[in-house]
């Protein structure tokens, strides 16, 4: 078993050579952190250095009023319509200030000068922005850190309340804190609420107070709850037009932000009854583009996630419960933060990875010799989006037949996918991988040659991506499937029953 852990001389060492050279897991351990940090860092609120340009616009001339303000801070919420907490703020107070913060730890996947997520946020930004100057406001941007950012703010005008919807990864419930503390320290209020979820940490609980682990039985509780709240609120902003605060804000460039412009497209978001009723019986179709793209919508909100849940209870159950699992893994790492960068379970930290790094710069360039992988792969680079089947097809290659950590994955989605979600990247990984909640059991291991004739029975799939796939300009297979399988079954065996 390889570990890709070289010598001073250059020279690359077995497993066994390893432990006559000394060399401890907690090396290998150190080499995986840095090539994970190096691909799509997870900081807390303090380590992240300044990689985003800071932008605070001349506040002082902007906001020349002693008069009460209070701030609506656009995060993951970037709509007017069905806008929890920026009804409530509308609804209570005058002069509202509309704020959003290109915040550089919140959008740790996003990678300066070039990321089109970076782009889309901008571009949607922009539409708020022309929405808001009809309504006589005007949408201030600045890029920073947030705690820098409101100590500008408060320090130039007369700020009384915060509102803000609710985030439940570990970095966004930090920096909430920090600003909690700093405005009651003003006797300033800060008011958040939930919207991104229907149903937030503590709503679906098991009868003994403690989190659900699984998925079918939080399911269950999930519809039980969701019939009860019946009818599901609807937050109209409308009436409330004349609330918001009448300035003039300067408009930034994404240059100004510390971007550049990219041209790769954004899906589209599709939601119509006839896509919601063929879901179930195409969506593992890789050929088609049978599923909503919905995923970088939800992420930044800008579509209500109860008007897209009453869109699923009406036409599809089958999508209503892929809406549910977003939920359960959004709770999930509410309530054991410890997932980001460790398994749920504790016994698969001790799985002898082999993290061979010339393997894993072959999986990530889509040159594994396995078509409906590599096809996956390079649908992601080219485009920023990969077939939930196909993902799943390619996690699980990875981590069992290339036996190459999780995190290297999760992190390489991270930098790739315009739909990234922390959540859900991670909650998905750690399920094809066998160490998270409700995971996969770890012998299941999907076969590539498998699944490609069963969902590309025709090859469309894999020829659009993988053209050369019956020239001898296609790599032969890295490794052989039953080789590979039986070693990963070894492999997970012996780290889990060490444990037992």
């Amino acid at each position: 078993m390889c570990y890709a852990t070289k010598s001073t001389d250059g020279r690359s060492y077995t497993s066994a050579a390893k432990s006559k050279l000394g060399i401890s897991a907690s090396l290998i351990q150190k080499d995986l952190t840095k090539l994970h940090q190096s691909i799509a860092t997870l900081p807390t609120i303090d380590a992240l250095p300044d990689i985003m340009a800071l932008y605070i616009p001349d506040i002082n001339t902007i906001l020349a009023t002693q008069e009460p303000i209070t701030v609506f801070w656009f995060r993951r919420d970037l709509r007017l319509i069905d806008n929890h907490a920026l009804y409530q703020a509308l609804k209570r107070h005058s002069n509202v200030l509309p704020l959003y913060i290109f915040d550089q730890q919140a959008l740790h996947h996003v990678h300066p000068p070039k990321d089109p997520r970076a782009t889309f946020i901008y571009q949607t930004l922009t539409q708020l922005q022309q929405t808001l100057q009809g309504l006589g406001t005007s949408l201030l941007v600045a890029s920073g850190k947030p705690l820098a950012i409101f100590e500008r703010l408060t320090a130039a005008c007369n700020i009384t309340a915060i509102y803000a919807n609710e985030g439940y990864e570990p970095y966004a419930i930090e920096r909430d804190s920090t600003i909690r503390a700093f405005a009651k320290s003003l006797s300033i209020s800060f008011y958040t609420y939930k919207d991104h979820v229907l149903f937030g940490k503590d709503d679906i609980l098991k009868q003994d107070g403690s989190p659900y682990v699984v998925y079918s039985p939080y399911m269950k509780a999930w519809k039980k709850a969701y019939d009860q709240a019946q009818p599901v609120p609807s937050f109209d902003t409308t009436p409330y037009a004349e609330k918001w605060c009448k300035i003039t804000c300067p408009w930034p460039s994404l240059q100004d932000l510390g971007f550049i412009p990219t041209q790769l497209d954004i899906p589209n978001l599709k939601l119509d009854e006839a896509l919601l009723h063929a879901y179930a019986d195409e969506r593992n179709d890789p050929t088609k583009r049978s599923t909503t793209c919905i995923g970088i919508h939800l992420h930044l909100g800008t579509i209500s996630i109860r008007q897209v849940t009453k869109m699923a209870y009406r036409h599809s159950q089958a999508w209503l419960n892929q809406l549910i699992w977003r939920n359960f893994y959004t709770m999930i790492l509410a309530h054991f933060p410890h997932v980001v960068h460790e398994p749920f379970r504790p016994a698969y930290r001790h799985i002898l990875w082999r993290n061979n790094e010339e393997e894993f710069q072959t999986w990530c360039q889509g040159k594994t010799g396995y078509p409906m992988v590599d096809a996956g792969i390079r649908e992601l680079n080219a485009t920023g989006w990969m077939h939930n089947r196909v993902r799943m097809v390619v996690a699980s290659f990875l981590t069992k037949l290339l036996l190459i950590d999780w995190r290297w994955g999760e992190a390489f989605f991270a930098k790739k996918l315009l739909d990234y979600d922390l959540a859900a990247n991670n909650g998905n990984w750690q399920w094809v991988t066998g160490c998270g909640c409700d995971a996969a059991p770890y012998p299941r291991i999907f076969n590539p040659y498998l699944q490609a004739q069963r969902f590309d029975p025709q090859g469309t799939y894999i020829s659009k991506w993988v053209p050369e796939q019956h020239t001898n300009a296609y790599p032969k297979p890295m490794v052989d499937y039953t080789y590979a399988r039986q070693r990963a079954i070894k492999i997970y065996t012996k780290a889990l029953q060490s444990q037992q």
